[in-house]
């Protein structure tokens, strides 16, 4: 028998201090009105000191298990798709595991940068269809501001801190679920968007380095181009891409000739959040009351390597 993998549930968390864009304008030289007619960005998530990554990965997983109504102990792997983990090893997700006393789980992190949570998605899809699991717990989770330069209003506008969860299940309903996934990456363009830091080079995290210009140019043209590969072989009615930038997402939405009811857009209040930005406005949309059922909703990002990807859900 074959199966099929579906979201079973969602949970996010979001660190309790907001730093508005007049909080910025305090701190630099910049204002509300700037960053929002450039990013569509209003305030963003920042956590605090004693928070790690893990632990908003570990808050935003027990909602999502609660809500599946499953023990931790149920699960058989677990996924944090992250580039700010709490070590440079072990791996985020064992310390979740840890924390959740998922004991019968087996974890690893995703390194994709903003693409983290579809690479994760798709590798947790993958074991449930080759019937090595039966419950995989997903998880984008980041401490983007601990890697900012916030002398530089170029970058450190455009980021936030959060986590996002869903627990990936076993189904045997063909038309329920994830239907299709594609990934890829160019690692041509390895210096678009980068951190001026490594272990390997010098030791230290750095700061995110981007070229703005190559970034839109590419995430535009490669997101439009995945999900227009999509379209043409299945009916999508939500698309929810990365949370980047409302331009972005403005011209995606133009060039598909799609409502604005159509995308799920959450970047106003939580900024570029990476590997955590979908599940986090996945969760968003679900807990303010937004029903999904039986609909297609198209998840699509671009980030750092530079990678992408494309999968299809049926909720």
């Amino acid at each position: 028998m074959s199966y099929n993998s579906y979201i079973r549930s969602t949970g996010s968390y979001l660190p309790n201090k907001c730093l508005t864009n007049d909080d910025l304008s305090k701190m630099m030289e910049t204002s509300d009105e700037w960053i929002f007619k450039r990013t569509g960005i209003k305030e963003r998530h920042i956590a605090d000191k004693s928070e790690m990554t893990s632990d908003l990965a570990f808050n935003a997983a027990k909602v999502a298990l609660s809500r599946a109504n499953i023990s931790a102990e149920e699960i058989d792997l677990i996924i944090c798709a992250t580039v700010t983990p709490d070590l440079t090893f072990p791996s985020t997700a064992t310390i979740v595991q840890q924390k959740l006393n998922a004991n019968k789980a087996f974890a690893f992190d995703m390194s994709a940068a903003c693409s983290g949570f579809v690479y994760a998605l798709a590798t947790a899809d993958n074991f449930i269809k080759n019937e090595q699991v039966k419950n995989a717990l997903v998880i984008g989770a980041e401490v983007f501001s601990r890697i900012l330069d916030w002398n530089d209003r170029s970058t450190c506008v455009l980021f936030g801190d959060g986590a996002g969860a869903v627990v990936l299940s076993r189904t045997e309903n063909k038309e329920k679920g994830i239907i299709k996934t594609e990934l890829g990456s160019d690692g041509s363009m390895v210096n678009i968007l980068k951190t001026s830091g490594g272990t390997g080079l010098n030791q230290i995290s750095g700061y995110v380095e981007m070229d703005g210009r190559a970034v839109f140019k590419f995430a535009t043209s490669k997101m439009l181009e995945i999900t227009k590969r999509f379209m043409e072989e299945y009916k999508i009615d939500y698309v929810l891409p990365h949370q980047a930038n409302i331009r972005i997402i403005d011209y995606l939405m133009n060039n598909l000739q799609m409502t604005e009811e159509q995308f799920i857009v959450t970047i106003k209040h939580h900024a570029n959040t990476s590997a955590a930005s979908i599940p986090l406005a996945l969760d968003t949309y679900i807990s303010n009351g937004h029903n999904f059922e039986n609909k297609n909703i198209f998840l699509t990002s671009i980030g750092a390597g530079i990678t992408w990807g494309g999968i299809l859900i049926s909720m």
